[in-house]
């Protein structure tokens, strides 16, 4: 490497010494090509700033460790790129890329439901039908954007002329973009995901799933007992399939004392796609105050919604 001269403002000769521990660290860097040259250029601007080793914003940003001999690719020095705080700074943008994307988006369902069950599946006709009826009713269409029911529900919104979008998860298997949705967003992080779910729908749907439909639906519950968002409808479709699980949270968790009645009183089991429609827009329109006669918090006895005891109670922490 041939060294550099330089000469300050009086002609005084700046002559080459070696970089500063804070310019290189503890040394310069490594590669798999060899050691690498120091990041600041070889002459000493010491002299320059009285003796402060001064250097300014734009030479420590642009100016970099490389290797001694040429090579077009060294893999480590983008090693950094892949620690936590850079991994914050993906994460950052991708809330900043789906509120962008979502921000214009008016009134909105989020339907979930197994991404395994395809179109020769009974519930795929039922899903699809659904995402027909909603986008008449005057919602956009919010899925999981994979195939699967969530495939069905983009499809039938985009059939009847609305506005269907879907969200996409990166997955080792099985999520690929489904191709009815006509905004799709791609995420790298599931709670990025969910918070643009929640954020930007006013209502969830339930279709029978797996573990990550089991999660939407949750999570979506803990958010709305411990107040964290407004209470939205979350609507429970095929009662076959749900009242095991129903049951049990009757007779174990609110049996227990674990949850109250009035926790349930926005959470909706219903065999009618058209209840579905029908309490959503309620919901839409009233915020739910009529729809609470069909949740399952009524078939438990729970008071309504703005009575004393659906009060805020100071005793109880979050998502007990």
């Amino acid at each position: 490497m041939k060294e550099h001269e330089g000469e300050t403002s009086g002609g005084e000769r700046a002559f080459p010494t070696q970089s500063t521990s804070r310019e290189q660290g503890d040394g310069a860097s490594q590669s798999r090509n060899g050691p690498t040259r120091p990041t600041a250029p070889p002459w000493d601007r010491s002299r320059l700033r009285g003796g402060a080793g001064w250097f300014t914003e734009d030479e420590e940003l642009l100016n970099r460790a490389v290797p001694i001999e040429p090579t077009p690719l060294s893999p480590e020095l983008g090693a950094f790129t892949h620690t936590d705080p850079w991994r914050v700074l993906r994460i950052q943008g991708e809330f900043v890329h789906g509120i962008n994307a979502l921000a214009e988006i008016g009134a909105a369902v989020a339907v979930f439901g197994s991404a395994r069950f395809g179109e020769s599946h009974p519930l795929y006709e039922q899903a699809r039908r659904l995402g027909r009826m909603l986008s008449e009713a005057g919602f956009a269409v919010i899925t999981g954007g994979g195939p699967g029911l969530m495939e069905a529900a983009n499809r039938g919104a985009r059939e009847a002329g609305g506005l269907s979008i879907g969200c996409n998860i990166e997955l080792p298997f099985e999520q690929a973009s489904n191709p009815y949705a006509n905004l799709s967003i791609n995420f790298r992080y599931f709670f990025v995901r969910k918070t643009m779910f929640v954020k930007y729908s006013d209502g969830f749907v339930i279709f029978p799933g797996g573990f990550g439909t089991l999660d939407e639906l949750f999570e979506a519950l803990t958010l709305v007992q411990t107040r964290k968002i407004s209470r939205f409808p979350i609507i429970l479709y095929g009662s076959e399939f749900w009242d095991g699980l129903l049951n049990w949270i009757v007779s174990q968790q609110l049996g227990a004392g674990a949850i109250s009645p009035e926790d349930l009183n926005l959470l909706i089991v219903t065999d009618s796609l058209e209840e579905i429609r029908d309490a959503l827009v309620d919901c839409y329109k009233t915020r739910c105050w009529d729809t609470w006669k069909r949740s399952y918090g009524a078939r438990v006895d729970a008071d309504p919604p703005g009575a004393p005891a659906t009060a805020l109670d100071p005793t109880k922490a979050d998502a007990q």
